[in-house]
């Protein structure tokens, strides 16, 4: 007889993008994702941070000031990062779980790598006009999109 109590394929991957965010050096927001093949095996990771090459202590990550002089110009998020990561070619039927739902320019990027579905965590700004666009895109494109529903559950690793 099969254990139980085991974790969901959603509280997994949802798991791992939540593991992928704590890698993110942003003192204000950590998001991660995680891409995931139609038949459930993990294809790419990413979390939001700097380019490769640049420095985590000398580019700025303040959110206000002069833009130049903020993280916005230089971050990149969690989705385009688990996107460009991939090294396996098509991600085309792909789902990708994300702690926070996408920006418009991840929303473009995922509907262009043909990802068909969307696992978000927040939506804390779902009243933002880069979220509006995102979830119009997504529409548009026959991208599914939904809310991932937590279990409760709490899962402790010791490392």
């Amino acid at each position: 007889m099969k254990r139980e109590g085991y974790i969901s394929w959603d509280e997994y991957f949802m798991g791992v993008a939540k593991l992928a965010a704590m890698r993110s050096k942003d003192p204000n927001t950590q998001v991660g994702s995680c891409i995931v093949s139609q038949d459930n095996n993990i294809m790419s990771m990413g979390y939001n941070g700097f380019p490769k090459g640049c420095s985590d202590e000398e580019f700025p990550w303040e959110r206000e000031g002069d833009e130049l002089d903020t993280k916005y110009p230089y971050v990149t998020h969690s989705e385009l990062n688990a996107i460009l990561n991939y090294r396996g070619g098509s991600l085309v039927g792909s789902k990708i779980y994300v702690s926070l739902f996408p920006c418009n320019e991840c929303a473009k990027a995922i509907i262009q790598a043909g990802i068909k579905t969307v696992v978000y965590d927040s939506d804390k700004y779902s009243d933002t006009p880069a979220t509006k666009a995102s979830k119009k895109m997504f529409d548009a494109a026959g991208v599914r999109y939904y809310q991932y529903q937590p279990s409760g559950r709490s899962i402790k690793i010791t490392i």
